[in-house]
């Protein structure tokens, strides 16, 4: 069996299957990441079970980018960015993604306003720091589409004026694994487009118990306030974390190393489409995040070990055969890291 990796496991060779925690960080560190420590306890009080997903929204956060999050329905995905937002005191918008949803939906459009008879912009919800878009795969191409420009450039254009988006701005989509009638599977450039993505499995038994208990004692998901949520960082915090993250430094043999994953991709015989250099950057990026949230100013391979799987696993293609063989991205990954050599 191939190892797994999340992106709060630190991977060394003993930690497989993303079963390994998040390394405390001590109290007398930075004040910075140690209040982006504290968000994760402050989603922890909403949301069971769910630290690697709160992670890695955090270094997607970091970062820059955006996230895809798949689960069933019912794990906890729009609990899981609403708890994150009110801990990071960020503004965020939900759009249900449906087949009839239009592009200005999303985006904004122009209204005519009868009083000065003079059309206005009327801002859509992609105006906000996390815009959460549930279920992306249920509006057609063209709406998805909509997004390309706002999670690209930051910004949208309407009837040819440019509007910038707020920052910070980051969209967590969702989307479900196994129900595909009525659906629009998201093109690989769009999927390209998204940092991470991040799988929310069902809670194990004592964290479903958790679950339950609390609903027992009177939890509302829709009440964050009363579960005692609370805002513990800013944007101003944040944008000061990625100015520390820009420090983290990289060896070049773990430069080498991330080309040398990349390029492993490209001739797997398992896939038909490789990651390109925007999936290697990606695993930079993101595993300069990870450096930095573990209390250090390098990047090690451990670390770009340990977000391979999130950084790449949308950004390959199955061969058909090896689909039939029931082989799925996250082994074939699995297999590149037990084989290329790591820098000593």
């Amino acid at each position: 069996m191939s190892q797994q990796y999340e992106p709060y496991a630190p991977a060394p060779s003993g930690a497989a299957n993303g079963t390994a925690t998040a390394p405390p960080l001590p109290p007398d560190e930075d004040p910075v990441r140690e209040a982006l420590a504290q968000v994760r306890r402050e989603v922890a009080k909403a949301v069971v079970g769910q630290d690697a997903a709160v992670t890695g929204l955090i270094i997607a956060l970091l970062a820059r980018g955006h996230v895809l999050l798949e689960g069933v329905p019912g794990v906890a995905k729009t609990l899981l960015v609403r708890s994150l937002s009110a801990a990071l005191e960020l503004d965020t918008k939900r759009v249900q993604f449906t087949p009839d949803l239009m592009p200005g939906d999303v985006t904004g459009s122009l209204i005519y306003d009868n009083r000065s008879s003079e059309f206005s912009f009327r801002e859509g919800p992609v105006f906000t720091n996390i815009l959460l878009a549930d279920e992306i795969n249920r509006t057609p191409p063209k709406t998805q589409a909509s997004l390309l420009e706002a999670m690209e450039e930051r910004q949208v254009t309407v009837d040819g004026v440019t509007r910038p988006l707020p920052e910070p701005f980051i969209v967590a989509a969702t989307q479900n694994p196994v129900e595909y009638e009525g659906t629009y599977p998201l093109p690989e450039a769009q999927l390209d487009r998204f940092l991470l993505k991040l799988t929310l499995d069902l809670p194990g038994r004592d964290d479903e118990i958790e679950v339950i208990r609390r609903h027992s004692a009177g939890f509302d998901p829709r009440n964050l306030a009363a579960a005692g949520v609370r805002a513990v960082a800013s944007a101003r915090d944040l944008e000061l974390a990625r100015e520390a993250v820009a420090r983290v430094t990289v060896a070049p043999e773990v430069l080498a190393y991330i080309v040398d994953l990349v390029r492993a991709t490209r001739a797997a015989p398992s896939f038909q489409l490789g990651v390109s250099p925007r999936g290697a950057t990606a695993l930079l990026n993101t595993a300069r995040a990870w450096a930095w949230l573990s209390g250090r100013a390098f990047v090690t391979p451990d670390d770009v070990k340990a977000l391979t799987l999130p950084a790449l696993r949308h950004r390959v293609a199955l061969r058909p055969e090896a689909q039939m063989d029931g082989v799925d991205a996250d082994n074939v990954l699995g297999s590149i890291l037990a084989t290329v050599p790591v820098p000593r």
